[in-house]
């Protein structure tokens, strides 16, 4: 069904302020009485409520990553898929929610023999119910609470250690993203690139162990551990974890940013029915920053 665009809160601002504008204009001068309200202290002076956050609505989620983006994080065994077949594993399948102007997800999912990739997007519109405080620094504090029930390492170390978000020197080979703002202009395209050459890089089989945990002997490295994200909407973080369970190994891809009030998180797995063939940490990040990247000048459109 075709969603409505999603609507910046400045627009309204803007129109709402016209319409006082005119009103002004037919209605004669009232300077008399704006200033006798100044004076008593009236409700126009002195109960400003805090500004609306940018956007107003929020678009269809099954539709917001390029076709393409999807191929490269979906890679299949070399096999061409039907149209039935593709369309199955690119549309998606939404999330059910109650107000699609506060809240939209998509799932997708392709298996092959080798194993199994799942991508999820989830988008957030926050509003403050606080005339003191505005959408955006609401959503600011949702989005600090997430970062620390991550456990992210703290960004004080980040922007001048060499193991920093910008050091994810591999993306220059992978074609995927490099800087975060690279990610951004990447488009997916290139993450779709270095899928191709890889022969077993679909995990195993999807399904999830709850007893399953960490093996901290196969941590990420410095350059693709847990970390805040530089240059990725207005805050960012990503969580990279690998799960040992009895039915194989998943390494989970998490992205998360936030612009203006929105918070968009990305869910990226790669499951391996192969115990020695270890989800690729770097190219998985790799494609989810691409993502998260051409997520964001989406919304900045």
């Amino acid at each position: 069904m075709p969603r409505k665009s999603f609507v910046p809160g400045a627009a309204l601002v803007a129109a709402a302020a016209l319409t006082v504008g005119l009103a002004g204009c037919t209605g004669g001068s009232s300077t008399d009485d704006d200033a006798a309200d100044a004076k008593a202290g009236g409700a126009s002076s002195s109960s400003q409520a805090a500004e609306p956050g940018r956007y107003q609505t929020l678009p269809e989620a099954c539709g917001l990553p390029a076709r393409g983006t999807l191929r490269g994080m979906l890679p299949g065994d070399g096999r061409q898929p039907s149209q039935t077949e593709a369309e199955k594993i690119y549309d998606g399948e939404a999330d059910i929610t109650y107000d699609t102007d506060r809240r939209v997800g998509c799932r997708w999912k392709r298996e092959t023999a080798a194993g199994t990739r799942h991508l999820s997007l989830d988008i957030q519109r926050v509003v403050s119910y606080d005339a003191a405080v505005s959408d955006e620094d609401k959503a600011q504090e949702i989005y600090a609470d997430k970062e620390l029930a991550a456990d992210i390492p703290s960004g004080d170390t980040g922007p001048d250690a060499p193991s920093s978000p910008p050091a994810s020197p591999s993306a220059t080979n992978s074609k995927g993203a490099g800087t975060d703002k690279g990610a951004g202009t990447a488009k997916g395209t290139g993450a779709g690139k270095g899928a191709a050459g890889k022969t077993p890089d679909d995990g195993g089989k999807s399904s999830a162990d709850p007893s399953a945990s960490s093996d901290a002997s196969t941590a990420p490295d410095s350059s693709t551990a847990p970390r805040v994200l530089d240059d990725l909407g207005d805050a960012a973080f990503l969580n990279d974890k690998l799960i040992t369970a009895d039915s194989g190994l998943h390494r989970d891809v998490t992205v998360v940013f936030r612009t203006s009030n929105v918070i968009v998180t990305i869910g990226y797995d790669q499951w391996s029915t192969d115990k020695s063939m270890l989800p690729e940490s770097q190219e998985l990040q790799d494609r989810a920053r691409s993502l998260a990247g051409e997520l964001v000048e989406r919304f900045n459109e």
